[in-house]
Parts: C-alpha cells; sequence; structure tokens
C-alpha cells in the first residue's frame, strides 16, 4: 500500500492534536493570557488585533486541515460499509457507490426501504416476524 503523503500526515497529526482536552486548555490558557494583558496594552486597537488575526489564521488553516482528514475518513467508512455489503449473500450490488448517484436516485432508493419498513411494521402488528430478506418495493429496484 502507498503511503500518506507528507500533507496527510500533517492532516491526521494536527487533527489528533487539536481534538485533545489539551488543546482546548492550552487555548483557553492562551485566551485568558491574553485577557490579562490588556490593562498593560490599554485594551488598545493593536492588543485587539492580536487576539482577532490570531484566531483567523488559525481557524483559516484548521478549515483545510480538518476537511481534509473527514474526507479520507468519510472514504475509509465507505469503503468498509461497500466490503461488507459486497460480502453479504443477497446484497444488492447496486447500493455499492450510492454516493455517487443523484438526490432524485437516492431518494427513489430510500422510497423502496421506507415502503419495505412500513409493511414490516404491518406484519408485526399482526403477529409475524419483521425478519429476512424481502425484495425492495417502490422507488427503484436496487
Amino acid at each position: 500500500m502507498k503511503t500518506q503523503s507528507p500533507f496527510a500526515k500533517i492532516a491526521k497529526a494536527t487533527s489528533l492534536a487539536t481534538g485533545h482536552p489539551w488543546s482546548f486548555v492550552t487555548a483557553l490558557a492562551l485566551v485568558i493570557a491574553w485577557l490579562f494583558t490588556g490593562p498593560v496594552f490599554h485594551f488598545s486597537d493593536t492588543w485587539q488585533l492580536v487576539i482577532n488575526t490570531g484566531t483567523t489564521i488559525i481557524t483559516f488553516l484548521m478549515v483545510f486541515l480538518i476537511q481534509n482528514q473527514q474526507n479520507r475518513d468519510s472514504e475509509a467508512i465507505q469503503i468498509k460499509l461497500d466490503e461488507l455489503i459486497r460480502a453479504m449473500k443477497g446484497a444488492h450490488l447496486a447500493l455499492l457507490d450510492l454516493e455517487e448517484l443523484s438526490g432524485r436516485e437516492l431518494h427513489e432508493i430510500r422510497a423502496g426501504y421506507v415502503d419495505l419498513a412500513a409493511e414490516a411494521r404491518k406484519q408485526i402488528g399482526k403477529g409475524a416476524i419483521d425478519t429476512g430478506t424481502p425484495e425492495i418495493r417502490g422507488g427503484r429496484r436496487a
């Protein structure tokens, strides 16, 4: 397998570090320290600019790093789910790439599952069980 790019490594490390409770404590400590320096700098515009600029830059950069890590995590989860579907006997393989479908196509497939659930609830009300792998009715068949 290919190793991660330097950016991916940095994004992952940053995501892990910033998600740690000590990162919050550190950020809180910096803000408190900044507040206590207010009287020293007479709450000047420069004093305010320091915190505004610092937080803006950090937020701007963190958005990209965290989004990269979130995209990678989502893709990995999707691959794992696809493998579970593929490995199950009787699974609808057309469901493997749902993330590539349009909203309308997803709605049609979802409608089939909603109908299936409604029918199962009716059967339960009649004393039947709701296990098994019935075919999807209504909407687009997967």
